[in-house]
């Protein structure tokens, strides 16, 4: 980005800015949301101001459309696009509403609509066949075990497993404390053999993550530890299910996909939606309503396989 595109427009720094505080004060939006709208927003901002616009309130219709494209042409996945839409029209709105400009160019501006996937899931065998495999008895073994049961067993996101600390896991009580999207809270249940393999982990191992062993943890307050010493980044997590995922035959495996099994695997066993909804920490029920179709779509590949009768 040239130093040109940096000044973004006469205006929209400040407005930009005024938004981003509201986002923090009136919607208590998290962190990672406020770095995304900020990226995302000074990006389009930076790319409307080389075009020639001048001014934050001369931003028209057309130059959103062209924004879009360009978008688009660069590749971004409908989603991605989603997303930034969303972001750019709340910043209008906003800057409407607070009297920085007088009229709203995404009034009329409507999302990509973006391709509904069902998620990638395991079946019950494997998930045995990852979980059960023979991990090396070491520290990070030891861990990587635990982490693939929680992963599993309590349908963490990876950035919920990364957050985790050992405050909110309560072994008496049985579930560990979430923190979730928009820093929002929720109980999830520990049992069975996540609960079996954290504890094991935490008692023989977890202090040992260091390379100076007689050491305390350099992070003394996350559950997953690298072996320096710190809390797991999502993409060591990311790279340990992979390579275990690996070790077993199972390819094109990721972090969801455990939290997708764990959410489908549940449905499949009788688990009423609303309780899924609640452990998954979906705002919206129609977030979780896609494992119903998973679930239908499992039904039917068993009855084909099954049934004497279904193939002619």
């Amino acid at each position: 980005m040239t130093e040109k595109d940096q000044e973004i427009l006469d205006g929209g720094k400040q407005a930009l800015s005024e938004y981003l505080a509201y986002l923090v004060v009136e919607k208590g939006s998290a962190k990672l949301t406020l770095e995304a709208y900020s990226r995302d927003l000074t990006r389009y901002l930076a790319k409307v101001s080389a075009t020639g616009v001048a001014h934050i309130d001369a931003i028209r219709y057309e130059d959103i459309v062209s924004y879009l494209g360009f978008l688009r042409d660069e590749g971004y996945a409908p989603a991605s696009i989603e997303r930034r839409v969303a972001s750019i029209k709340g910043f209008h709105r906003f800057t409407v509403r607070e009297g920085i400009c007088p009229h709203d160019p995404t009034a009329t501006i409507q999302a990509p609509k973006t391709p509904r996937f069902l998620p990638d899931t395991l079946n019950i065998a494997q998930v045995s066949s990852l979980l059960d495999q023979v991990f090396p008895a070491t520290p990070a073994g030891l861990r990587d075990k635990a982490l693939l049961e929680v992963l599993y067993g309590c349908g963490l996101r990876v950035s919920e497993a990364a957050g985790l600390d050992l405050s909110r896991v309560l072994f008496d009580e049985g579930y560990v404390r979430v923190t979730g999207k928009g820093d929002k809270e929720r109980i999830v249940p520990l049992a069975g053999t996540a609960e079996a393999a954290l504890k094991t982990y935490l008692a023989t191992a977890r202090f040992e993550l260091h390379p100076k062993k007689t050491l305390a943890p350099v992070d003394g307050s996350a559950v997953f530890l690298s072996t320096r010493g710190r809390r797991l980044t999502r993409d060591a997590i990311f790279k340990i299910v992979v390579s275990c995922g690996a070790q077993v035959g199972i390819d094109d495996i990721h972090p969801h996909t455990l939290r997708h099994s764990f959410a489908t695997h549940l449905l499949e066993g009788g688990a009423d939606l609303r309780t899924i909804q609640e452990m998954l920490g979906h705002a919206d029920i129609a977030t979780t309503q896609i494992y119903t179709h998973v679930s239908r779509a499992h039904l039917r590949e068993e009855y084909l396989s099954t049934h004497p009768r279904a193939k002619l």
